[in-house]
């Protein structure tokens, strides 16, 4: 009996080791469709951005890492971006209004979408803020960075460009 305790108590460690969020997909996985309602334009599929690399920034506007970290990722995309990945974000705002100027104020260029029915957010795992995921031009999942960081670092960059496998220096 205590064998059998010793081993579902393990089991059900493994288990929510693996899985953050309802529906989260692995890394090494491949993303589903999902809708990318638009924060200002149109909405999108994440299957038109397959193709190339691609890293998604999942933040919110009340987030104080988030918002520090999102400069950094705007000079990333804006020296490199255009040399082989997509940049987005997603905010996990639930005022959309919020969102939208969070966007504005910080001046990214890049698209930034809207999750307010936390579809994203469950697949990509963000049940902590800010997360960073690498996503390969197929739509797998390369790697999950959870926390804030200088995107624009030498460090993040050999990050991306070796999760990428990029030479863009």
């Amino acid at each position: 009996m205590k064998g059998l305790v010793i081993g579902l108590g393990a089991l059900q460690l493994a288990a929510s080791a693996v899985a953050g969020t309802p529906g989260e997909v692995a890394v090494g996985a491949q993303l589903p469709e999902a809708q990318l309602n638009s924060l200002v334009g149109s909405a999108a599929k994440l299957s038109s951005l397959r193709g190339k690399p691609l890293l998604i920034n999942v933040w919110a506007s009340w987030c104080g890492p988030c918002r520090s970290e999102m400069g950094s990722i705007e000079r990333l995309y804006l020296r490199y971006g255009s040399r082989g990945f997509n940049v987005i974000g997603i905010s996990t705002d639930d005022d959309h209004a919020a969102a939208a100027k969070f966007v504005k104020v910080s001046g990214v260029s890049f698209a930034n979408y809207i999750d307010r029915n936390l579809v994203l957010e469950n697949l990509l795992g963000a049940d902590r803020l800010p997360l960073t995921v690498l996503v390969d031009d197929e739509g797998r999942i390369i790697k999950k960075i959870t926390g804030s960081r200088q995107w624009d670092s030498p460090e993040s960059i050999n990050l991306v460009t070796q999760a990428f496998r990029l030479k863009i220096r």
